[in-house]
């Protein structure tokens, strides 16, 4: 079982597969994905913020750092692989 935190909520989300799911057999889903936007920026996003991106146009970092100015990070409420609020 793995995490990585949002880039823009800061959240840690689960990534799934891996030598950790295949011992505790876990099934749960990924909630995040690392995408490779046209500018060549690379960002991992949980799927919550990935969602504010725009979709009138190919999102850039300029579109990442501005979804990051408005969006507060997530308190940790010591639940690590959801990103319910």
């Amino acid at each position: 079982m793995a995490s990585e935190s949002c880039d823009v909520c800061e959240r840690s989300v689960r990534i799934a597969g891996g030598i950790g799911d295949l011992w505790n057999f876990a099934f749960e889903s990924t909630q995040g994905l690392t995408l490779e936007l046209t500018d060549g920026s690379e960002f991992f996003l949980c799927f919550d913020c990935m969602e504010k991106l725009p979709d009138d146009h190919e999102p850039t970092a300029e579109d990442v750092a501005d979804l990051r100015e408005r969006t507060e990070p997530v308190e940790d409420d010591g639940n690590h692989f959801w990103h319910w609020r």
